[in-house]
């Protein structure tokens, strides 16, 4: 974006002050979004984002800033300004930069290769599979998405790295209406990776899954409200894990002493059955990369092993004052936003069990089949979780479902009581919050069992 002569000129200038680092992200990214409610598109946007952070640290110390003007004139002020911060000798930069670019995530259908009617045509085909599916689906919402954002990284240490990352998604909500109770359904399959998604996934099974989940809720009885064991499905069931346990594992919190897991690593913090991997290296997944947003290369962090704490995902400045390494894990949403530790496609691995041999080992419980939202303390893993789709397990098989399940529990607890992990793990998609932002995320896991959760329903205890 910038010549090196530029880029050389800030960082200098970053570094006149004293400090030991600096850093520059640039970012060039364009972003579409088309939302349809009830197969009409109501809203179409397109966003170009293009803009500088320079961010500067001193010891364990740092100052940030960003600019959308990307004039010699505008970095070297914005340069100059934050190294006001500091009071020491001049520093020189004289290092070349060694450019990497990423190639790991391979693009086969470029979003600006795709027209606006054949996007049309997505939206139309997962309405119609949606809508037709029963009587009962009274709605449907669906938003298409793709982005593609350009960055280049350069920093003191001499390292220069350029990366594209295209995402692609389609999230479809089908809403279901009967006796007064409405109830929704929905998917967001995506990935790092163009419109050849919609040769990856099926469209209309998708959809049609959606709506399957709305009308069997709608039709439901209301859950029980009592303590049970607590079958958690595969794929999404794994937001729990990295909204309540993976988010205490990030430096963004270790480093201040705010996790219940800080000073852990080496010890016991879940059940000898639990294996989780922060894993940003998968080809095309939707929270992969090639690089971090501090220029490091991503890579597969086993963070438990067989129960035991084996480490936290660390950013380059949480590393200094944990004395640790880095290990690829810092992201931020865009050039406006510092970066810090954050989870990549955040799972647990599998277990040994079957999911028939999970439910059939359960006398009582609930089935979780599909979560919803939620919310978490991340300082103490407190949280609580909608259930989406819900079952009752009863001698070992599934019987009713059951609508307005939520799990209430707490992270490091949960984390001992997986007493059963099955052998079919699966990854979902979401979008992750935090300080540095909004970013993508996969979560996931296998099938698992909690022996125990406070289950809270309408319907009271049986």
């Amino acid at each position: 974006m910038l010549d090196k002569s530029l880029l050389k000129k800030v960082l200098n200038e970053s570094l006149s002050t004293g400090a030991d680092f600096a850093e520059i992200f640039l970012e060039d990214k364009v972003k579409n979004a088309i939302q349809a409610e009830g197969g009409v598109v109501s809203s179409s946007s397109n966003s170009h984002i293009k803009g500088a952070g320079i961010r500067i640290m001193l010891d364990k110390e740092r100052v940030y800033g960003y600019t959308n003007n990307l004039s010699e004139e505008s970095l070297m002020k914005l340069a100059k300004s934050l190294a006001s911060s500091f009071h020491g000798e001049t520093s020189t930069f004289d290092k070349e930069f060694e450019m990497i670019k990423g190639d790991k995530n391979k693009i086969k259908v470029h979003p600006k290769d795709v027209s606006m009617d054949q996007k049309a045509a997505y939206i139309t085909e997962a309405h119609e599979a949606a809508i037709n599916f029963d009587e009962c689906i009274s709605q449907t919402r669906i938003m298409l998405l793709d982005e593609v954002q350009d960055v280049t990284i350069v920093n003191t240490d001499g390292k220069h790295v350029e990366d594209s990352r295209v995402r692609t998604r389609i999230f479809i909500t089908s809403i279901a209406q009967k006796d007064g109770q409405m109830q929704t359904g929905s998917e967001g399959p995506g990935g790092q990776i163009g419109y050849e998604l919609f040769e990856q996934i099926n469209l209309k099974e998708t959809a049609e899954l959606t709506a399957r989940i709305a009308k069997t809720m709608v039709e439901a009885e209301e859950c029980p409200s009592k303590e049970m064991p607590v079958i958690i499905d595969n794929g999404f069931g794994g937001v729990i894990f990295h909204e309540a346990c993976g988010h205490p594992l990030e430096a963004t919190l270790v480093a201040k002493g705010l996790s219940v897991f800080c000073g852990k690593v080496g010890t016991p913090i879940a059940s000898e059955l639990v294996t989780a991997i922060d894993d940003g290296t998968i080809e095309n997944a939707w929270g992969s990369g090639n690089f971090d947003d501090e220029g490091n290369p991503t890579k597969r962090n086993v963070l438990i092993k067989d129960g035991i704490l084996q480490q936290y995902l660390v950013d380059d400045f949480n590393a200094r004052s944990m004395e640790q390494d880095s290990n690829g894990a810092s992201r931020r949403q865009s050039y406006k936003f510092m970066p810090t530790s954050r989870m990549s496609n955040t799972f647990i691995d599998n277990g040994e069990s079957t999911f028939d041999e999970i439910i059939a080992n359960t006398e009582y419980g609930l089935y979780a089949k599909k979560l919803g939202g939620g919310s978490v303390n991340p300082t103490t893993g407190d949280f609580n979780f909608a259930v989406m789709e819900g079952y009752i397990v009863e001698n070992g098989k599934i019987t009713k479902p059951v609508r307005g399940a939520t799990l209430v529990g707490n992270g490091a607890e949960v984390l001992h009581k997986i007493d059963m992990v099955g052998d079919n793990l699966l990854r979902a998609q979401g979008m992750c919050g935090s300080v540095s932002g909004s970013i993508a995320a996969d979560v996931g896991q296998p099938t698992l069992r909690v022996s125990s959760m406070t289950v809270g329903g309408r319907k009271g205890s049986e």
